[in-house]
């Protein structure tokens, strides 16, 4: 028996005719693109290495054993692969919801950029034991907040994860407003 069709709800099947494999592609090119920076540097950049590109942006070299904001990174190891769990976990699933909904295109477009940043930052936690982070923003009004005003820096999986998240709320606010 089907779900109950309400218009911008991932059940409700939508509109266009986009297809898993656009959505997967996406997520390929947010995969290779991510790891392509992070190859570039690890090839050219030490540990904490840092180019000044303007006033509030850095070009560094970061690791983080981590989740977000370096949670858990002093655990002592065990972090890696829970982290590493949930990835695969949240990846399955994503690529599960891709499958049945395809044609939802925002909704299938912010999955397939979680996906991919989910499964940028798996790869490094493998294959390295830390996420390789790069962007460096800094203004003084975060001062307060983080260490000299520096945000914690992060990459272009977690841009992706972020922008997907963004992307999952704007659907359901969507899909709420129809309803």
């Amino acid at each position: 028996m089907d779900a109950q069709k309400t218009p911008g709800h991932p059940s409700s099947g939508g509109g266009g005719s986009a297809s898993p494999t656009l959505w997967l592609t996406l997520a390929t090119l947010v995969v290779v693109s991510d790891q392509l920076i992070k190859w570039l540097i690890l090839g050219h950049y030490r540990l904490g290495d840092v180019t000044r590109v303007t006033g509030f942006f850095n070009i560094v070299r970061a690791h983080n054993t981590g989740a977000a904001f370096s949670f858990l990174a002093s655990a002592g190891g065990w972090q890696r692969w829970l982290l590493a769990g949930v990835a695969l976990a949240v990846a399955i699933f994503i690529v599960w919801m891709l499958r049945a909904h395809p044609r939802q295109k925002l909704f299938a477009l912010s999955l397939s950029l979680i996906l991919g940043g989910a499964v940028g930052n798996l790869i490094d936690r493998v294959v390295h034991g830390y996420v390789v982070d790069f962007l460096d923003f800094h203004w003084n009004w975060l001062a307060p907040m983080f260490r000299s005003g520096h945000f914690p820096a992060f990459n272009l999986a977690d841009s992706a994860i972020t922008a997907g998240a963004i992307g999952l709320i704007l659907d359901e606010l969507r899909r709420v407003r129809r309803s």
